[in-house]
């Protein structure tokens, strides 16, 4: 067995367990392989061992290997957005992980009405108010919510969040129930559905998944050690 198929297939093992743990179905966390810095050789590799859904977080990297890759390839979008490259992000990637603002989220909607596309995308949360990061407060979500339901050309699907760093993935708990948390009251409050929550990295995602968690980010975990980290990027 390669080194990628076996360690994909422990990371779904692990999955499997942590939402056996929570009481869900096996099938309730989808594993975002995130393959950013990682050459389509890797992801062909992935692909042949089941993978299907991938996650690139730099438009130019994405553009090459979407190129060389099968074309029935779910792709995630998870870096931070540019708005001059929104416009080239939205007909490659069916899934936005990290709309941080409504300003950008409007800006999107109109992109999306002109070239007749409908994205799916997840509003990022910065729970904790850490400059570093982007995203909604918790208030802020709650007060722009009803105007983002509004926007005609994006599906909103989720909530997605960063927690801070920290040693021990226990510690990210509270803030993977609270985007859960957070994600009820405003289908309650707003008779919203949000069927999503990316949440969960290579180093906590078995907690995020037995919070709730339905989208989880792992790449080294997978693929092996990057060469180089970019500071902010999400899996």
């Amino acid at each position: 067995m390669s080194r990628i198929k076996g360690q994909l297939a422990e990371t779904i093992g692990r999955i499997d367990t942590a939402c056996r743990r929570a009481g869900r179905e096996n099938d309730a966390a989808h594993l975002l392989a995130v393959s950013k810095t990682f050459p389509a050789e890797d992801i062909r590799e992935a692909v042949c061992a089941g993978q299907r859904i991938f996650g690139e977080s730099r438009l130019q990297e994405a553009e090459l290997k979407l190129r060389e890759l099968p074309g029935d390839l779910e792709w995630h979008f998870i870096g931070r957005i540019q708005r001059n490259k929104v416009r080239k992000i939205l007909p490659l990637f069916e899934y936005v992980h990290a709309v941080d603002s409504f300003r950008l989220a409007e800006y999107m909607d109109r992109v999306a009405g002109d070239l007749g596309l409908r994205p799916k995308v997840f509003l990022q949360v910065d729970q904790a108010g850490e400059e570093t990061k982007g995203g909604f407060s918790v208030s802020g979500l709650q007060s722009d919510f009803s105007k983002l339901m509004e926007l005609g050309h994006l599906d909103v699907v989720g909530l997605m969040t960063i927690p801070p760093a920290v040693e021990d993935a226990e510690e990210s708990r509270h803030w993977f129930r609270g985007l859960r948390e957070l994600r009820d009251s405003l289908e309650a409050g707003f008779s919203a559905k949000l069927p999503f929550l990316s949440m969960g990295m290579s180093g906590d995602f078995e907690v995020a998944v037995e919070e709730g968690a339905t989208h989880v980010r792992v790449g080294s975990a997978i693929f092996g050690k990057r060469d180089y980290r970019v500071e902010g990027e999400l899996g």
